[in-house]
Formats: structure tokens, C-alpha cells, sequence
């Protein structure tokens, strides 16, 4: 673990080697956390775990903001990263949606609304609320839903115990879900 974490901190120093280096070994766990993720987008979508993969990839390692700690860190920050990419794709058809429709209300009422892109919005937006509400919260919600890390996964990237990673996932589950109703 500790050679990786050498290797993503050079990558993000600029170094092209490590960078070289880098992506065939985290490439399938990223390919892993993005076949989770889109597991669980509306059915029909048209992004693939490889373009996911890279895109999120391109995000991380042109952030020099950013300083990777550690490996669980860097997959958090993909798991982000791949959380992000989604929602904008979601705003972006439901901002086409309400486009077209403004167009259709003259000839229909009837409407129709692909629901799944806006619960996946009003997760989002709940999810930025835990986070103001509570960090850490948000944080378990993050690799356990967007990543498909187990409560023992997550407690060993954030440091907590598992059973306190198992209480912050109850938690959280019930809070969002009263912001989603």
C-alpha cells in the first residue's frame, strides 16, 4: 500500500513515469468502483465503466490541488470524482428534458419525466447536506453507495471502527432518505 502511495503522490507531483506506473494498477479497482456505480444508474444510460474510468481519472490526476495521503484517500476521491461525472450527466439531460418540454406544454399536457435522473439530483443535493450536517456521515454514504465499499472497507479509510462505520451508514440512510421524500 505504501508503494502505491509513493506512486500516486509522484503521479500527482507531475511525474510522468509514476503516472505510467500508476494507471494499470489502480485501473481495475476504478473499473470495480465504476461497474458498481453504474450498476445502479436508470437503465438505457449510455456511459460505459471505461469512459467513467477515464474521465474520472483525467479529473483526479489534472487536480494538483490535491495530495494523496493514501491510497483509501485517492479511491475516495475517484468515488467522488465518479459521483460528480454522473450527477452533471443528469442535470444535463434533465435540463434537455425541460428544454424539450417547454416546447410540448403547448401541444401536451402530458409530460412525460425520466424520474431516475431527478432522484439522482435530490441525492445529490442531500447528500451535500449531510455533509454540512455532518462530514463523516457523508463521507461513509460515499464509498458505501458510490464506491460498493463494505462498512469494514470504510472504517479502515477513514479510520473509525466498523461498528461506528455501520451506525454512520444506518444513520445516514434514514437522513437521506427523509430528504428525499
Amino acid at each position: 500500500m505504501s508503494d502505491l502511495t509513493e506512486l500516486l503522490q509522484a503521479a500527482q507531483a507531475g511525474d510522468a513515469t509514476a503516472a505510467d506506473k500508476l494507471l494499470p494498477i489502480i485501473y481495475d479497482d476504478l473499473r470495480r468502483l465504476a461497474r458498481h456505480r453504474l450498476a445502479q444508474e436508470r437503465d438505457g444510460h449510455s456511459l460505459q465503466a471505461t469512459d467513467l474510468v477515464h474521465e474520472a481519472y483525467i479529473r483526479l490526476t489534472g487536480n494538483h490541488e490535491l495530495d494523496w495521503s493514501s491510497a483509501s484517500h485517492f479511491f475516495g476521491a475517484a468515488a467522488e470524482a465518479m459521483r460528480r461525472i454522473l450527477i452533471d450527466r443528469a442535470r444535463k439531460r434533465m435540463a434537455q428534458k425541460r428544454e424539450g418540454n417547454r416546447q410540448r406544454i403547448e401541444l401536451t399536457a402530458d409530460m412525460a419525466f425520466d424520474q431516475s435522473d431527478e432522484r439522482l439530483v435530490k441525492l445529490d443535493e442531500a447528500l451535500d447536506a449531510l455533509h454540512e450536517y455532518d462530514g463523516r456521515k457523508a463521507n461513509v454514504v460515499k464509498l458505501r453507495f458510490f464506491a460498493g465499499l463494505t462498512n469494514e472497507e470504510v472504517a479502515t479509510a477513514l479510520g473509525i471502527s466498523t461498528a461506528t462505520a455501520q451506525r454512520d451508514w444506518q444513520f445516514s440512510r434514514a437522513w437521506l432518505h427523509s430528504r428525499m421524500v
